[in-house]
């Protein structure tokens, strides 16, 4: 374990000369651990944060690379990079002991400046012997306590070449022996500051005390504004709640920070002004999850226009959306996308203030609706890559991924499965097998890994099911369904994907193995599991009868039954009744065997439990739980967003079709919805379906992209009298159909 009181952030620089040809081209490859913002020639180079990503640094670090060919100067020039502490020197301590992770050790960096002239000759920069080092102004800064900040300790001009007044407090830096991991490029966006929000509200609770509404949960920081003299400081505190007084709580985010006097900083920004005029800072190297800051030390009473609310994510491109003529539904939208983009750090989290971990089940649940909404990819294919990192020799994955050694050397199915279930979200969404030799990749470990943790998993049943308990359906409303019933169903589906990926492949001697362990893992899940007296499965929740029906665990003369018994389930309690497993696969139930409608009113309904009353409460993200009694932005609740663009505007997934090549339109004008429509960008182009209803017509317009067909579904009666369905190929379409009464 390394020293508990971090040194102040390092700052790294070397100067070097330019000579001779024109420039062709410049490139700096760099990785700096935990994170390292690069400055070159007196400006910061790129604009992302907190590069380059996070992994189980002993396996794998990673490097970012940007041209600087405009930045290169004929003559002096200076590189350099602050570091931070992030993920590879945790100090801060809490339950998940990253602290103790294996690969600690203090920030260091690697680099390489590529220069290439004009007439073929190359110059390399390298970082080594002969750098500079001093401390900057962070004093401190970790990953979930955030940054103390002191501007009189500023080196003016410290990244710029030339003789500098500061130079005496620099000295030589030490070489440091390198990461372990194999050093890989960052495949994936990085995490860059996306959109600002200014203040909605600045109340005094307390005398001298601020606490500044931004009105909307996010995760980030706050961008500050003041004029002060030098030695002020200026302390911001970062919760998703205030308390009946009008004071920021925080004992439901910061419940897992271990207990300490003092107690440790948590979601905390401190800034000491330098004075002689306005000051503008942001920390660079945490992220807090916050809808307030509160704001004390502030010199006479702050203004809207001092504050600034910065959105810090992975930078992904928009590549899907949904609208309807419900407000509600579409505020729901709304909180999806900002809940999964606050939970895109690098790696897929399950919320960003008080764990900031990858926890595999809230990713693997909220995949599709990542993957429908934006282009995600080589987000998941990174993280794909943590999980290979992550796998024991005896076949078990982590339940977050990475991780430092805690909670690992366990199964929890219904969470393990996101490595085959998002590598196979991979596949039928964008058309390629990540991994997989022969389909687009050359490196083939995730099959075998796949293969691995499967068997593995599949030694432990008993009589053919998952004999213990583990994580199951997390935070139900009301009624609990056994891990070891989803954890079996789980099983199932994991042999499923493995049968599917051999014959992708064509190997169909494993092809014919997990074929049969699925067989008689869909056998053994009905003798466990059904109970013939009460003829249903389970305890007969909302989870267990969902999961068994979407995964096709049901025998064809019980599936009518086993359906009825959902909708009679639901239509008798009014509302969803399921944990995280359970709320993704009835909403996809119902829709598929034509109850659209009910599962609308379970998303529609502005009473608890629901999507729709976390809203009514004032949501602006999804929240962990039913009763609004945790975090206030997590993203496991996340389908939904995925079912309004398949279900309501009815851009369908065809699973016999990877990569959208055949496309679904089956869209549903129910409950009081008059217009929905949503956007798919897809492997081949953009898909596109928008409704309206009027006298009891509907008429949708498609736009189905090239070298792509469609087989659409219509509701009701067409005018034309032509049928309900239609085979089309690319180009735009208007139907219209009358509607039942």
């Amino acid at each position: 374990v390394q020293d508990e009181s971090p040194a102040p952030a390092p700052l790294l620089r070397h100067e070097f000369r330019v000579s001779g040809p024109k420039v062709e081209r410049a490139t700096l490859y760099a990785c700096g651990l935990g994170y390292a913002e690069l400055h070159l020639n007196g400006k910061k180079v790129g604009s992302d944060e907190r590069d380059p990503g996070y992994t189980n640094f002993d396996k794998r670090v990673l490097y970012v690379a940007y041209d600087v060919t405009k930045q290169i100067r004929p003559g002096a020039n200076r590189v350099g990079a602050i570091l931070g502490t992030g993920w590879y020197d945790v100090h801060d301590r809490a339950t998940w002991n990253f602290d103790r992770a294996p690969w600690r050790g203090r920030p260091r960096l690697r680099l390489l400046l590529l220069i290439e002239f004009a007439d073929g000759s190359v110059q390399t920069v390298t970082s080594g012997a002969g750098w500079q080092t001093a401390d900057s102004p962070i004093l401190f800064d970790g990953i979930y306590t955030g940054e103390v900040y002191d501007a009189r300790h500023e080196l003016p001009g410290w990244d710029q070449p030339g003789p500098q007044a500061e130079n005496a407090k620099f000295f030589a830096a030490r070489v440091m022996p390198a990461p372990k991991g194999k050093l890989v490029a960052l495949s994936c966006p990085g995490v860059g500051i996306t959109r600002s929000f200014a203040p909605k509200a600045i109340t005094e609770p307390k005398p001298g005390v601020y606490v500044v509404d931004f009105g909307q949960n996010l995760a980030g920081h706050v961008r500050l504004r003041v004029k002060a003299p030098a030695g002020t400081r200026i302390t911001m505190r970062y919760s998703e709640r205030i308390d009946k007084e009008g004071m920021i709580e925080r004992s439901q985010i910061d419940t897992f920070m271990a207990k300490s006097d003092p107690p440790q900083p948590f979601q905390t920004d401190v800034y000491i002004c330098k004075g002689g005029g306005e000051e503008t800072w942001e920390q660079i190297f945490s992220y807090s999850g916050f809808r307030y800051a509160e704001v004390t030390g502030f010199p006479g009473r702050p203004a809207k226009a001092n504050f600034e609310a910065r959105f810090a994510h992975t930078d992904f491109e928009s590549a899907g959306g949904f609208e309807c003529s419900n407000d509600l539904l579409n505020r729901i939208q709304q909180a999806t996308r900002y809940a999964y983009l606050s939970n895109a750090q690098s790696i897929p989290t399950d919320c960003p203030q008080r764990e900031k971990n990858g926890w595999t089940g809230d990713a693997q649940l909220a995949a599709e609706t990542g993957l429908m909404n934006f282009r995600s990819t080589s987000f998941y294919e990174k993280w794909l890559d943590d999980f290979a990192d992550d796998q024991a020799p005896d076949g078990k994955v982590s339940v977050i991924v990475p991780t430092g050694g805690w909670g690992s050397g366990n199964f929890n199915p219904a969470w393990d499965s996101a490595y085959p279930i998002v590598a196979w979200d991979l596949y039928r969404y964008c058309g390629n097998v990540p991994g997989l030799p022969d389909l687009g990749v050359q490196d083939p470990r995730h099959y075998d890994h796949l293969k691995r943790y499967v068997d593995a998993l599949a030694a432990t049943t008993e009589e053919g099911v998952i004999p213990f308990e583990s994580l199951g359906d997390w935070v139900p409303w009301k009624t609990e369904t056994s891990s070891k019933l989803t954890s079996t169903v789980y099983l199932y589906v994991d042999a499923t994907i493995v049968e599917r990926f051999a014959r992708l492949l064509g190997n169909s001697e494993d092809a014919a193995k997990y074929e049969d362990l699925a067989r008689r893992t869909k056998d053994a899940f009905n003798r466990h599991f059904y109970d013939p007296a009460a003829k249903t499965y389970g305890s007969g929740s909302q989870t267990a009868l969902s999961m068994a029906l979407y995964f096709d665990l049901v025998p064809n003369e019980r599936r009518a039954q086993t359906f009825a018994q959902l909708v009679a389930n639901v239509e008798g309690q009014g509302h969803i009744d399921a944990g995280i497993l359970g709320a993704k696969y009835v909403l996809r139930v119902l829709s598929e065997s034509g109850r659209t409608d009910l599962a609308y009113k379970l998303v529609a309904r502005k009473e608890q439990p629901g999507w729709g009353w976390w809203i009514e409460q004032g949501a602006t993200t999804l929240w962990e739980d039913w009763r609004g009694e945790s975090s206030l932005n997590h993203i496991m609740f996340g389908d939904v967003s995925n079912w309004m663009i398949q279900w309501l505007a009815g851009i369908g997934l065809d699973p016999d079709s990877p990569g959208f090549r055949h496309i679904l339109i089956h869209p549903e004008p129910v409950g009081d919805l008059t217009w929905a429509k949503a956007w798919h960008d897809s492997p081949h182009g953009r898909i596109s379906s928008e409704w309206s209803v009027a006298a009891n017509v509907m008429t949708l317009k498609l736009t189905i992209p090239a070298n792509c067909t469609a087989t659409v579904m219509l509701p009701g009666k067409p005018l034309d009298g032509a049928g309900n369905r239609f085979e089309i190929g690319s180009g735009t379409y208007e139907f219209r159909t009358a509607l039942r009464p």
